[in-house]
């Protein structure tokens, strides 16, 4: 557990959440490489029961406690139903993660969670999970992954949405929501927007205008817009776009994360992190934004349509 304020010990670390295959365990792994050249003492804690194929040791699996394929064999349930007994074991042992949290003092930690959206949209145990680490004086922040591609699918986006601001209002801890896996996103399509209109959430009629153009939506455009209302009714929702692989895009998260969960780096840290981000952009690094991702994603478009054009 860090050392924090004078007054006692707290601990500091992310919660990774998120649906089957948004890229959480690769997270957990890029940024425990990227904190740890800063200089923080990183560790990742597996608490996905299913999670069988490791990329690299964690410092405390659940699997020592209980495993997926256990309970299915003994008790007959199926993944759904497993999985959601395992969080109800985990829950009712915290000892168990209590007492092994205990070697982690110093450490900065990142929790790899199930990848089960019922447990962070209604489902209790998973939450009392939190509640109990916040007894334990973790300061977290919930690190919700969404991959990318589904801002090329308008219809789709809107039920990210949903689901995010759904999770956010359960879960109840500091949240940051990240669109994964930006540098795969021009495999799907090109967007219908640009891709701030994607993180900032801007006005959602011009995405209901969009599905309208549909004749499969056109149907549902009443639903669509209710849906909508209740999303910038509550004004939650937004995105902050990761490549794992580019430093800038790296940092920017870490930025929104210790912000959420009000971790304060030091000037050692500080210096780490600019001597790490001048070496991979030069001297005159300024903090990134999506618009340099935009960019990215823009220069990329532009090279498959000139590649299209030279085929013809």
């Amino acid at each position: 557990m860090a050392e924090g304020s004078r007054g006692g010990s707290l601990a500091f670390g992310q919660v990774v959440i998120g649906p089957p295959g948004s890229g959480k365990t690769s997270y957990c792994h890029a940024m425990r490489e990227f904190l740890g050249r800063l200089g923080r003492r990183v560790a990742v804690v597996n608490l996905d029961p299913a999670n069988e194929a490791l990329p690299c040791p964690c410092a405390v699996d659940i699997g020592e406690l209980v495993t997926l394929a256990d309970v299915m064999a003994s008790l007959g349930l199926g993944p759904n139903g497993g999985l959601l007994y395992c969080m109800e074991y985990l829950a009712a042992n915290a000892d168990w993660l209590r007492d092994r949290l205990q070697g982690l003092r110093g450490h900065y930690v990142l929790f790899d969670c199930p990848g089960q959206v019922e447990l962070y949209t209604h489902h209790q145990a998973l939450k009392d999970v939190f509640a109990q680490l916040a007894k334990w004086n973790f300061r977290l922040a919930a690190v919700h992954l969404v991959d990318s591609h589904y801002c090329t699918d308008p219809g789709k986006f809107i039920s990210v949405l949903c689901t995010s601001l759904s999770t956010m209002l359960h879960v109840e801890l500091p949240h940051v929501n990240v669109l994964s896996k930006m540098d795969l996103i021009e495999q799907y399509g090109k967007l219908a927007f640009n891709l701030d209109y994607y993180t900032e959430v801007l006005d959602l009629s011009y995405l209901v205008d969009h599905l309208a153009s549909d004749p499969f939506f056109r149907n549902f455009r009443r639903l669509n817009e209710k849906l909508v209302e209740v999303i910038e009714d509550y004004s939650l929702v937004s995105f902050v776009p990761l490549n794992v692989q580019d430093k800038q895009s790296m940092r920017q998260v870490v930025q929104a994360v210790d912000k959420a969960n009000g971790y304060s780096f030091g000037d050692q840290e500080h210096r780490s992190l600019e001597a790490l981000m001048s070496a991979a952009v030069g001297a005159d690094f300024h903090f990134s934004s999506t618009l340099a991702v935009q960019e990215k994603y823009v220069q990329s478009q532009d090279k498959a349509v000139e590649e299209e054009v030279m085929d013809l």
